[in-house]
Parts: C-alpha cells; structure tokens; sequence
C-alpha cells in the first residue's frame, strides 16, 4: 500500500463513521451495528499495513484531519448510544418491577 492508499482508507474510515453518526442520529440501530462491523474490519486491514508507508507532511496533515473527525463522530455516537442504552435500563428496570408485582400479587 502507497500514501495515496493510506490516505483514501482513511478517507472511507471517515465517511463510515460519518454513516454510524447518522444512523445513530435516526436510531437505526441495527444499521449502526452492520457499519461499526465495517469499521472493525477496515481497521483490521489497515493496521499493519498503515505502520508501514511512510506520509509526507500534507498526507500526515490529511491523516489527522481524517483522524480527529473520526474521534469526533465517534463522540457523538458514544453520546447517542449511551442515552438510548439508559433508556433500555429503564425499560427493563420497569419490566422487572411489573414482573415481581404480577409474581406477588397473582398468588
């Protein structure tokens, strides 16, 4: 893999976590799931191979830019699982609270 390579790796990183960000704006759950898969295994792929090139300093200026907006629409997703995780606790807190009552009652 060359620098341009690198670069346009990066560039695709960037738009599935741009596509993460938006399904998770619009609660499309499973939609967020198939793409952080996608994620996982581009980033798989590019580990080894990313530790070999070596970048001129506009593709290294690139390579952070790319960078920071990953990390930041990786924030944002963090902050929109998050609330949805809080909701379900409160969902299956209540749900547990029905049952013990439907239990206690129903005897």
């Amino acid at each position: 893999m060359d620098a341009s390579q690198v670069i346009e790796k990066y560039e695709f990183l960037c738009a599935l976590t741009g596509q993460m960000r938006a399904a998770a704006m619009h609660e499309e759950w499973d939609r967020l799931v198939s793409i952080e898969q996608q994620c996982s295994n581009l980033v798989a792929a590019m580990k080894p191979l990313d530790a070999q090139v070596k970048l001129d300093a506009a593709e290294r200026r690139r390579k952070n830019q790319l960078i920071n907006k990953i990390l930041a629409d990786d924030a944002e997703i963090r902050n929109l699982t998050e609330a949805r995780m809080s909701q379900l606790r409160g969902v299956m807190r209540s749900n547990l609270q029905e049952q013990r009552l439907l239990k206690t009652y129903q005897r």
